[in-house]
């Protein structure tokens, strides 16, 4: 009996340890929660604009979870005025349509095509690109849509 004791306890502290390190690794969010984040990006923006640029710059709050965060690009132009993602912060300034993934897909002329579409019409646009926890590119999909005529505004998410 004793020999039971001695046997299950390891095993039961390992299931527990296992238990504990994968409650701490980053939560991915999902489709739906980026989508929804979208939605409040675009009030947010039509609301006050410089104020929620700033917002989403420094991340954290309502505009960051898990791994989804905001990113708002010049309508005409292209450039970046705000990035949520804190790996990619040499983006601002930069024109999206540049951007390449890790397999040379042009994602940020599909980002940039799909800001010109009218107010209100998301598109999705998957592509590889860093996640704010890991500087390792993963597959991501990314909700776009323009937002008052002079920007556009996307959230993506992880798979």
């Amino acid at each position: 009996m004793a020999l039971k004791f001695i046997i299950a306890a390891p095993a039961a502290a390992l299931a527990l340890a296992s238990a504990a390190f994968a409650q701490q690794s980053p939560r991915l969010a999902d489709g739906a929660e980026a989508r929804a984040m979208l939605l409040n990006v675009i009030d947010e923006v039509k609301v006050n604009r410089d104020q929620a640029f700033d917002m989403f710059n420094h991340g954290g709050g309502r505009f960051l979870n898990g791994d989804i965060y905001v990113f708002c690009t010049g309508a005409a132009d292209g450039k970046f005025v705000a990035m949520g993602n804190a790996n990619a912060k040499e983006l601002l300034g930069q024109d999206v349509r540049t951007l390449k993934d890790a397999t040379g897909k042009a994602f940020g002329q599909e980002i940039y095509a799909a800001g010109r579409k009218p107010e209100g019409e998301i598109t999705e646009v998957s592509y590889l690109f860093a996640k704010p926890s890991d500087p390792k590119p993963a597959p991501k999909t990314s909700f776009v849509t323009r937002v008052d005529d002079d920007y556009a505004c996307g959230v993506g998410y992880y798979k």
